[in-house]
C-alpha cells in the first residue's frame, strides 16, 4: 500500500540526491506532493490492466535429479492448448524468464524463488492457441547474464552431447532440452548470442529474430533496446514452423513497427542457387578462434558453393566495433534496468509485470548473493553512470548506426552474412571453487560473433555444421531485417546436403 512519504522520508530522499534543504523547506514539500501522493494512493486501489489467461493451468512440480539428468529443468508441467492448430502434439519447454501463469519463475536467481506470474507471455498464448503443449520451464542464467551454463542458482546444465560441458547460455536448458530430446522445441532469449551459443555449443537450431520481429511481452528484461525472443529446435522447420506461430505485432509492445509475421516454412525448399554469401573475415581468427571450428565453418561456407551459392569474403571492419558498442548498452543500463526499476526498465510502453517488480526489489538487502557476473557488470555499471553520468551509453546508442551500416553495405549487393557462431566449442563448466576471474571469462568468451547483431536488430541463425572432440560447432548465417524466409531457405539446404555430424 502506498504510504505518503513524512518529512523524515523526504530529507532522506533529498539526501541521496546531494541535496540539504532545510526542515522549513522540507515542511513545505510535504504540503506541495500531497495531490501527487493522492494520485499515487489511488492508483495503488485501481485493478491493474493485465491480459486475461485463457488456458486451464495443470499441477507442476520440480523434477528429481534421476528425472533431470543434465540439470535443465526448473519446473515440470502440462499445459494444452487448443486442438487442430499448427503445433498440435509438440511440446514445449519456456526459459525462466517468460511468464507463465500460475508456475513458479525464478530467472535463474534465489531471490526470485517462490514468485508465480499471474499472467501468461504473449509467445505462451500463442503456442497454445496453435495447440502446443507447454511442458514446463527450463532452466536460464542468473538474471540471463552469462553466455555459460554455470551461474544459475538451480545448478549447472550440462551439455547432452558431452556432460562436464557447458550447453552455454543464458539459454541454458531451452538448449539442453532440445538436444535430449526432452521437447520438440524450446523459446530461448538473446541479448547477446543467448539463443545461437547455445544452440551452437549444443549442435541445435537457434534464430535470433530481427528485433521486434516477436513481441517480447511478458518476458523479464535486460536490456529494451536489444530484448529479443525467438526459437530453439532440433532442425530448420521446426524452427520456421515455431517462429511462423509467435512472431507479429500483439498491440502491447511498442517495439514492434510495422511488423508481420511471415509464412517461414513456405521458405524452406527454395534452395540456395544463385544467392549471394559474404564469409565476414573478422569473424575468423578472434583471439580465442579454436583452429577446428574456424576450419568446419569455412568448409561449410565451400558447401554451400558446391550448392549453388556465390560465396566470397567479405572485409567488415566494423564487426570489430560490435562488441564495445554492445558492452557500453547493456553495461551502463544493469544498475538502471535490473537493479534501480527492479527488472521492468523505463521509457517504453507496453506491459510492465509490476508482480515481478515487486518481487524483484528483494535484492537491495540480498545483493551479496548476487552471482559473480551479475555483481561484477553491477558494480561496474555502478561506477560507469556515476562517473561519468549515461556518456558511454549514449554514444554507444549513437555508435550502433555505425555498426548496423557497415553490415547493411555488405547486405545490399548479398543475401547472407556468414561466420562462425562462437569462436570455440564448449568448455569445461566452471567447479565449485572457481574463481571470479573464470567464472566470468566463461560467461563472456563466446559473445564476440553473436553480440554484434543485438546491437543492429539483425536475423541471425547458428546451424550445426561439425563436431570436433565429441562437441558440435555452429555456423551463423546473418541476414536483412526481416528476411527471415531468406535464412531458412538457405538453412535448409545446408541442413538437407547431409549428416553434420560427420561434416
Amino acid at each position: 500500500m502506498f504510504q505518503k512519504p513524512t518529512v523524515a522520508d523526504l530529507r532522506q530522499a533529498a539526501k541521496k540526491l546531494g541535496m540539504n534543504p532545510s526542515d522549513t523547506y522540507l515542511n513545505a514539500v510535504e504540503q506541495i506532493i500531497t495531490p501527487l501522493a493522492n494520485a499515487y494512493a489511488t492508483l495503488d486501489t485501481t485493478p491493474d490492466e493485465l491480459p486475461a489467461v485463457k488456458y486451464p493451468r495443470g499441477q507442476f512440480y520440480r523434477p528429481s535429479a534421476e528425472e533431470n539428468p543434465h540439470g535443465a529443468w526448473y519446473v515440470k508441467t502440462s499445459i494444452k492448448g487448443k486442438l487442430g492448430g499448427k503445433l498440435t502434439g509438440r511440446r514445449i519447454a519456456l526459459k525462466d524468464n517468460v511468464c507463465l501463469a500460475g508456475v513458479p519463475m525464478m530467472v535463474g536467481t534465489q531471490l526470485l524463488e517462490g514468485y508465480v506470474p499471474e499472467i501468461d507471455a504473449t509467445v505462451v498464448e500463442r503456442i497454445l492457441d496453435s495447440g502446443g503443449e507447454i511442458a514446463g520451464k527450463a532452466v536460464c542464467e542468473y538474471y540471463c547474464v552469462s553466455g555459460g551454463s554455470h551461474t544459475s542458482s538451480t545448478g549447472p546444465v550440462h551439455n547432452p552431447r558431452k556432460r562436464g560441458y557447458t550447453t552455454g547460455g543464458s539459454s541454458s536448458g531451452s538448449a539442453a532440452l532440445v538436444a535430449a530430446g526432452e521437447v520438440d522445441m524450446a523459446i530461448g532469449g538473446d541479448q547477446a548470442g543467448s539463443i545461437r551459443i547455445p544452440a551452437s555449443h549444443c549442435g541445435i537450431v537457434g534464430l535470433k529474430p530481427t528485433f521486434g520481429l516477436v513481441p517480447y511481452t511478458g518476458i523479464g528484461l535486460l536490456e529494451i533496446t536489444i530484448d529479443t525472443c525467438g526459437p530453439m529446435t532440433a532442425n530448420v522447420r521446426d524452427n520456421a514452423l515455431l517462429l511462423e506461430v509467435i512472431a507479429g505485432p500483439d498491440g502491447l509492445d511498442t517495439r514492434q513497427r510495422g511488423v508481420a509475421a511471415g509464412r517461414y516454412t513456405e521458405a524452406l525448399a527454395g534452395g540456395v542457387k544463385g544467392m549471394r554469401i559474404a564469409v565476414i573475415k573478422e569473424g575468423f581468427g578472434h583471439p580465442n578462434s579454436e583452429p577446428d571450428v574456424d576450419a568446419h565453418v569455412r568448409d561449410a561456407a565451400r558447401r554451400f558453393a558446391k550448392l549453388g551459392a556465390i560465396v566470397e569474403e567479405v572485409s567488415v571492419p566494423t564487426h570489430a566495433l560490435g562488441f564495445p558498442v554492445w558492452a557500453a548498452i547493456r553495461g551502463d543500463a544493469a544498475c538502471v534496468m535490473l537493479l534501480e526499476m527492479n527488472g521492468a526498465g523505463i521509457g517504453h510502453e507496453g506491459l510492465y509485470v509490476t508482480s515481478l517488480l515487486d518481487h524483484a526489489m528483494g535484492w537491495r538487502e540480498r545483493a551479496d548473493e548476487f552471482a559473480d557476473t551479475l555483481k561484477i557488470a553491477s558494480i561496474f555499471s555502478k561506477y560507469t553512470l556515476d562517473r561519468y553520468g549515461g556518456h558511454f551509453y549514449a554514444k554507444a546508442q549513437n555508435l550502433r548506426r555505425r555498426v548496423r551500416a557497415g553490415y547493411d553495405a555488405v547486405l545490399a549487393t548479398r543475401d547472407l552474412l556468414l561466420l562462425p557462431t562462437v569462436p570455440m566449442k564448449a568448455t569445461p563448466i566452471p567447479g565449485k571453487d572457481a574463481t571470479p576471474q573464470e567464472i566470468t571469462r566463461r560467461s563472456w568468451e563466446p559473445t564476440r560473433n553473436t553480440c554484434p547483431f543485438n546491437v543492429t536488430g539483425h536475423p541471425a541463425i547458428s546451424v550445426p555444421c561439425g563436431m570436433g572432440d565429441g562437441r558440435p560447432i555452429g555456423l551463423m548465417l546473418v541476414g536483412r531485417h526481416y528476411a527471415e524466409e531468406t535464412i531458412y531457405r538457405a538453412a535448409a539446404a545446408f541442413e538437407q546436403s547431409g549428416d553434420w555430424m560427420t561434416f
